[in-house]
């Protein structure tokens, strides 16, 4: 039972990191906008993320993205995709990869 959750984890942070800010040429795992992904006993997927600003001209298109995205991996039953801003990201928060992509290091 601990595999297939690990699998289906592991399977769902794959699709995540396919996921586009359309500005920033960096997936929004490893931007560290996603703080949060649980799957409850029923393959219900629950993902807590935030957005490097709360007025994001592309939130509902990166939020959309993610649950058709995540949706396509085996097994999951839905997707709730629920945006928070508490901690506010930062530049912190981001992979060294993204770090190094835009310049940061």
């Amino acid at each position: 039972m601990d595999n297939e959750f690990l699998r289906t984890e592991e399977a769902i942070v794959a699709v995540l990191k396919t996921v586009y800010d359309p500005e920033i040429p960096v997936n929004v795992y490893d931007l560290g906008l996603i703080y949060k992904v649980d799957v409850d006993d029923d393959k219900n997927v629950h993902i807590e993320m935030t957005l490097t600003a709360p007025n994001c001209p592309a939130a509902d298109y990166i939020v959309e993205d993610i649950r058709m995205r995540v949706e396509t991996v085996d097994e999951v039953k839905s997707v709730n995709v629920h945006l928070v801003f508490d901690p506010e990201w930062n530049k912190d928060m981001m992979s060294e990869e993204a770090k190094l992509e835009l310049g940061f290091l």
